[in-house]
């Protein structure tokens, strides 16, 4: 690590649910499913990074611009020495916008269940802001934890949690979600969060059906990861993706649809598909700003201000807590 640089990392050594277990369980429920969380191992990672280039797929060019073009006005209403807190934070790159803004941070906290990553990331980051304490934790976020002191008592604990990512809870668990968000902030805790807003049906079932199939390919990955590491023998090109909007419910939902009857082995259980049966491997809720604003106040939290760009295709919220 480069001299200056401040690091800690602190293991809350959290259980990761099986993925054999998540499959076996799920395929074998009268609607097929497979948690979107396990989307994401080396292939579907590259893959939602190819993704997130697309032309078709806006969300995260534009809520990297709104950061970009409202960083001094968030900043504002941050204050000074504020400690950051951010949840599922990946490979920290959005944060860095704030960080570059904020009147010095007491502490960026970047919080994720995957160790490697989370350490790479959180070194780089404490490395590229020296003056910025770096805490990190390993922890499922989704389930109450506990933080570790950190510095800067006088500051406020900011909540940072970009990406739309909220998108792919149901609404009550979203409710829940940011139940357990509020209990981790505290009193006086304030959260910044990303939101897709509701758009033109065409808009959003193309970024979810990029023509150049990339979309597909991380979707289907996710069988192929079934076949790669659960001993599976799916017939990969007898599925297809299917992604589509549902005005009714709100959300992009996105399937493998199974192309013909057939069965295939798994983890040493046989499983049957009949043809059109759909596999859901995600949610995607889109909200108007009412709506969220509206959600977001079941979990106690207030709306301060919202920016949106001049499209309004994506928000970022800005909440305090009563």
């Amino acid at each position: 690590m480069k001299n200056g640089a401040s690091f800690t990392f602190h293991d809350l050594a959290p259980g990761e649910e099986s993925f054999r277990d998540a499959v076996l369980t799920g395929l074998g429920r009268a609607t097929k499913r497979i948690p979107c969380k396990f989307f994401y191992d080396a292939r579907g990672s590259a893959l939602f990074e190819e993704i997130c280039r697309l032309p078709e797929y806006y969300p995260t060019r534009t809520e990297i611009a709104i950061l970009e073009d409202y960083s001094t006005d968030i900043a504002a209403q941050i204050g000074p020495h504020c400690r950051l807190i951010e949840f599922g934070s990946g490979g920290s790159q959005k944060v860095r916008i704030l960080l570059q803004a904020l009147d010095r941070p007491a502490a960026y906290v970047p919080v994720d269940i995957s160790r490697e990553h989370l350490r790479d990331a959180a070194i780089s980051l404490a490395e590229d802001f020296p003056s910025v304490p770096v805490i990190a934790v390993c922890a499922d976020y989704t389930r109450p934890f506990r933080l570790p002191p950190l510095p800067g008592a006088g500051g406020k604990r900011i909540g940072f949690f970009p990406g739309s990512t909220i998108g792919n809870f149901e609404p009550e668990a979203a409710v829940a979600f940011l139940t357990n968000y509020a209990r981790i902030l505290g009193a006086g805790g304030e959260m910044l969060v990303g939101v897709d807003l509701k758009k033109d049906t065409d808009i959003l079932e193309a970024a979810y059906n990029d023509r150049a199939g990339v979309t597909a390919a991380f979707n289907l990955n996710l069988l192929e990861r079934v076949n790669r590491e659960l001993d599976g023998d799916l017939d990969i090109d007898r599925f297809e993706h299917l992604a589509l909007y549902s005005d009714a419910e709100g959300r992009v939902e996105i399937y493998a649809r199974s192309l013909a009857d057939q069965s295939a082995r798994i983890a040493g259980q046989r499983f049957y598909f009949a043809k059109d049966e759909l596999v859901h491997t995600e949610y995607s809720y889109k909200y108007s700003v009412g709506e969220f604003r509206a959600l977001a106040a079941r979990a106690g939290f207030r709306p301060v201000d919202t920016w949106t760009d001049p499209a309004e295709l994506f928000s970022v919220h800005y909440f305090r807590l009563r």
